[in-house]
């Protein structure tokens, strides 16, 4: 069975885009590098937000990006308006302000959307650009906050955009599309799936499931262009979906959806070099699961990750200072098809966003011993697929401070 294409049976139209995949990187057209975005300073809100990322074009989806409120102490959900516009936004980023979010355009001719935010629950969405490929699945705003990294899944690239002083979005500054081995069993060629910002600022790391392969670049900060420095190649036929660092920021987790495998990896802030370890359970005992991603508490001591095929999450102890994962158990999620998961920003609640049964559940994080005790009813969410809670706390090991540094230091 082609496992790319059946993992996007929920979006048959994208899929037929697959044959952008072939098609070489457009010409790299550098610019001057943004100023650094006016309205940068922390917003405060006094009300915790949701907001879910859905698909509108499957059958019984959802019409744009859920917003809901949540208690703080019992996670229990309410439902707010539904902000429209933006087609599939099938994965959110919010800015380090907490001024703008932005939402990937999961379709065959993908996008990237910027949608302004206000304190009291408002938006407006700014506009959308081009991403240069097919079905992008995921991207994030590099820490200064002026850049948008974005993993075209369908054609295996990856994009870079400028993020302007309102939070909007400048032409794209870079397109990489994504070459090395060939697939492994069950796969037809590059499927790039996630990227990031390596805690320390000085890597972008690039995961394509298609090609078993993990990618380092280094962002020109100035020019928004990307420079390849390094590869970690893992087996083939793993398919590595999306990897999360520890907060020690030497050592990151990755969920690997086609052999149903987890895995540790080290990571060099001098070289950028990632070193995958060996493959490890998820928990959910013979079979395929596709584990879809990983979360790390705060303090580094606890790991989950999320099982769709099993409909669980796992639970693990990080050992080794973040280079071991110890598999202590895994609890029932509550819904059909976890895809994403999400800390609320004090780290005491998880949201597990599950896209078959159009729910987001929630569960209580014990911080003495990692535990997870579901809340109350399931909170209804058409094709849920990815959940964001804000106002966000900074990350561990964020480099840069909210005013967004026009050059700041990085670990070479």
């Amino acid at each position: 069975m082609n496992h790319a294409t059946s993992r996007r049976t929920v979006l048959g139209a994208l899929v037929a885009g697959a044959a952008l995949s072939a098609a070489p990187a457009l010409p790299r057209s550098p610019g001057p590098a943004p100023e650094p975005a006016a309205a940068a300073g922390p917003r405060p809100r006094t009300t915790p937000r949701l907001l879910i990322g859905t698909y509108t074009s499957a059958e019984g989806g959802g019409t744009g990006i859920g917003t809901a409120t949540y208690d703080a102490a019992t996670g229990a959900i309410a439902a707010g308006p539904v902000i429209t516009g933006v087609a599939n936004p099938s994965y959110l980023a919010m800015h380090p302000s907490g001024a703008t979010v932005y939402a990937v355009d999961e379709q065959e001719r993908g996008g990237v959307s910027a949608i302004a935010l206000s304190p009291d629950g408002g938006h407006r969405v700014l506009g959308t650009r081009g991403t240069g490929g097919a079905g992008p699945t995921h991207l994030s705003v590099h820490p200064t906050g002026r850049w948008l990294l974005t993993a075209n899944y369908t054609s295996g690239s990856v994009a870079v955009h400028p993020i302007g002083g309102d939070g909007s979005l400048g032409e794209r500054t870079d397109l990489v599309a994504h070459t090395g081995p060939p697939p492994g069993p069950g796969q037809d060629g590059p499927h790039a799936h996630q990227i990031v910002t390596t805690p320390d600022g000085g890597h972008v790391l690039a995961v394509d499931l298609g090609n078993d392969t993990v990618y380092t670049y280094r962002l020109d900060e100035r020019r928004g262009t990307l420079d390849e420095v390094s590869r970690a190649t893992l087996r083939p036929g793993a398919g590595p979906r999306h990897l999360t660092f520890h907060p020690g920021g030497r050592h990151a987790y990755l969920a690997c959806e086609v052999d149903n495998t987890a895995v540790v990896c080290g990571y060099d802030p001098a070289t950028g070099t990632l070193s995958p370890g060996a493959p490890q359970s998820t928990g959910t005992g013979p079979g395929t699961s596709y584990p879809a991603q990983f979360l790390v508490t705060a303090d580094g001591r606890f790991a989950y990750l999320a099982n769709r095929g099993h409909n669980s999450i796992a639970r693990y102890a990080v050992e080794e200072d973040g280079a071991a994962l110890r598999l202590l158990g895994t609890v029932p999620v509550g819904g059909d098809f976890p895809r994403h998961t999400a800390f609320s920003p004090d780290g005491r609640l998880l949201f597990a966003a599950n896209q078959r049964s159009g729910t987001v559940t929630v569960f209580r994080v014990d911080t003495r011993d990692g535990a997870l005790t579901r809340t109350d009813e399931a909170f209804a969410a058409p094709v849920a697929v990815c959940v964001l809670p804000y106002p966000q706390s900074r990350p561990a090991g964020h480099r840069g401070p909210s005013h967004l540094p026009t050059a700041p230091a990085r670990v070479r």
